[in-house]
């Protein structure tokens, strides 16, 4: 039988770059497309042999592929899409491939919340290759412990980040209803993506409906201090719930100066956690991480000393590089709950250094504006903040104006990195957060600095 084809539109997003690897480790013949080919993702994916057209032109009709995944990049209009449905072909979303290819038969742990999906996942995956379980996994980032972000295994066991963004043009429920988990973390629950939900209520919707597809023996880890999920569980719930973050479940002790804490389970110690990641929120998902690979058979003792050798994921606080003693980060963080745990995370690192904010609003939540008002209360603890102002369904001007001479706002990378240029000096910490690329900000800017 000849190798199956699958042709994958929307392949350099991180999810869709997931799937493109697992489905070339299972064995299928995989080429894609995309209107943005570029690294990291396009590097892995040549890497493994995938063939990567530049666009949706038409005329990829004649690659002829026996199915086509799709996407949720992907819209009407688009000239590929457009021909496969006046062909008549068959295609799929890329949450039910995995489903159907990847998914069927494996314990699924899936890591679902507003924030830290990413790290939770590279946490609890690498808790579970230290206890010798070789989990696949499917990570919508680049964990520092492995050099990958999806890999497939023999194991019965697969972690995944499970995403509440919708699954296709053609398919609005969330992508995490297709992964059917046996352990399911929720890891917290705000309002987010304004281009597909009108309220909060509509995401609880969601949750629940993941609530709802996870078997009576399996397990529910849930944030117990979030209001939220409270009343995702209060819908219904039908499987063992393990709660963190609080007195009667999983519970973390005060940090010592490295960021270490005790781990209690309902009052009781059982260990101590060493590691130097920042901040109550990394505390809050190695709870839910530690729960779960508790749940799949990992004793917390094992899960503690794998947590100690836990690198953290790329693009989560990552220095991209020091000149002339000014030190240049990476984060992923876009919304302003995460930008606000960022910023103070770094801020009790550093005690009292510069702290130089830089903002790109490019999710399409941000790019609306819906959560702009939050955005100078979440830049508290920087001491300058610059905006890349462009692009933006509102006045980036009129929302800082509060913070007066601290923001500085620019329609351009280029004028962002010479204003940033000339106010860093030494000792300075410049940390840049988008969920995009930034235009290379962060190579533009350590460059300006060294020359």
């Amino acid at each position: 039988m000849a190798t199956q084809h699958l042709h994958i539109l929307g392949i350099c997003g991180t999810f869709m770059g997931g799937v493109a690897a697992l489905a070339k480790a299972a064995g299928y013949r995989v080429t894609g497309c995309d209107a943005n080919v570029y690294p990291p993702m396009s590097d892995q994916l040549r890497g493994l042999g995938i063939e990567l057209l530049e666009g949706y032109g038409a005329e990829q009709m004649s690659l002829k592929p026996d199915v086509w995944v799709i996407g949720n990049v992907v819209t009407r209009g688009n000239a590929l899409m457009e021909a496969i449905l006046d062909a008549g072909q068959p295609y799929v979303s890329g949450p039910q491939w995995l489903s159907e290819h990847v998914l069927q038969g494996k314990w699924v742990l899936a890591v679902a919340g507003t924030h830290g999906k990413t790290t939770t996942s590279a946490m609890l995956a690498w808790i579970l290759e230290a206890a010798g379980r070789a989990p696949g996994f499917l990570i919508g980032g680049v964990p520092q412990n492995f050099p990958v972000s999806a890999r497939l295994t023999d194991s019965a066991l697969f972690v995944i980040e499970a995403d509440e963004y919708d699954t296709a043009f053609f398919d609005k429920r969330s992508k995490f209803v297709h992964y059917r988990p046996r352990t399911a973390i929720l890891n917290n629950l705000e309002f987010d993506h304004a281009d597909i939900f009108d309220d909060i209520a509509a995401i609880e919707r969601q949750f629940h409906h993941l609530v709802r597809i996870v078997p009576s023996s399996g397990r529910l880890v849930v944030n117990g201090r979030d209001a939220a999920l409270g009343r995702v569980l209060d819908a219904g719930a039908w499987s063992s719930i393990e709660r963190f973050g609080v007195d009667d479940g999983w519970e973390a002790g005060p940090p010592d100066a490295h960021g270490g804490f005790e781990l209690r389970l309902q009052g009781s110690v059982l260990g101590r956690v060493a590691w130097d990641m920042l901040g109550e929120h990394s505390r809050l998902n190695a709870l839910a991480a530690i729960a779960a690979a508790a749940h799949a058979g990992v004793p917390p003792e094992t899960a503690i000393e794998a947590l100690a050798a836990f690198r953290g994921v790329k693009r989560r606080m990552e220095v991209r590089g020091v000149a002339r003693g000014i030190t240049v980060y990476d984060d992923f963080a876009h919304h302003p709950t995460a930008i606000s745990t960022t910023l103070s995370g770094l801020r009790r690192k550093l005690g009292s250094g510069r702290i130089l904010a830089v903002l790109e609003p490019r999710s399409n939540t941000m790019k609306l504006g819906v959560m702009k008002d939050a955005l100078p209360e979440s830049v508290t603890e920087a001491d300058r903040v610059y905006i890349h102002a462009a692009g933006l369904g509102w006045d980036a001007r009129a929302v800082f104006a509060p913070l007066g001479d601290k923001a500085q706002c620019r329609d351009t990378v280029e004028q962002l990195v010479e204003v940033i240029a000339a106010e860093a000096r030494p000792g300075d910490h410049v940390l840049v957060m988008s969920n995009g690329g930034f235009g290379g900000i962060h190579d533009k800017l350590l460059a300006r600095l060294s020359a």
